[in-house]
C-alpha cells in the first residue's frame, strides 16, 4: 500500500481553477481507476496552501494514477508553485483502517509507465517507521 500526503503552493490568483482541476481529477480517478483506498484535497490556513491525502492499495495503483490520461492531461504547471510529495505511514489502531506503506521492488516485466513513475515517485518510507535506522 502506498500513502502519501501532497504539500501543494498555488500561485496567487489560481485558486478557482486549481478546484476546478482538482474536482475533475477526483471524479476520474474514482470513476476509472481501481485501487484507490483516498483521494481527498483540502484547503490549509496558509493563503494559497492545499493538501492531498491519496492512498492506494499498492505502489503500482498510485504510479497507474500518476501515469493516467486524466492526470497528465492537465496543465498543473499553470497553477502550481511548489509541490512536495511526503509518503505517509498509518498509525497502528488510528490510521483510519488503511495499510502499512510499503515498497515492493520494480520487476524487469513491469510496463514502461511503471518504470517511468518509479523514477519520478520513488517511495522514501523512513526507517523509523519499521525499526531499522
Amino acid at each position: 500500500m502506498a500513502t502519501l500526503l501532497a504539500h501543494i503552493k498555488i500561485k496567487s490568483g489560481k485558486e478557482e481553477k486549481f478546484e476546478a482541476i482538482t474536482a475533475d481529477m477526483v471524479k476520474q480517478t474514482l470513476e476509472t481507476e481501481t485501487g484507490v483506498l483516498r483521494y481527498e484535497y483540502w484547503k490549509g490556513q496558509e493563503e494559497n496552501f492545499y493538501y492531498c491525502l491519496l492512498s492506494f492499495e499498492d505502489k503500482w495503483a498510485f504510479y497507474r494514477h500518476q501515469m493516467s490520461d486524466h492526470h497528465e492531461g492537465h496543465d498543473f504547471g499553470d497553477v502550481i508553485a511548489d509541490i512536495r510529495l511526503e509518503y505517509v505511514d498509518p498509525v497502528k489502531g488510528a490510521g483510519g483502517g488503511l495499510p502499512t506503506t510499503v515498497d515492493p521492488a520494480l520487476t524487469d516485466d513491469m510496463e514502461e509507465p511503471m518504470k517511468i513513475a518509479q523514477d519520478r515517485f520513488p517511495l522514501d518510507i523512513a526507517s523509523w517507521w519499521t525499526g531499522r535506522k
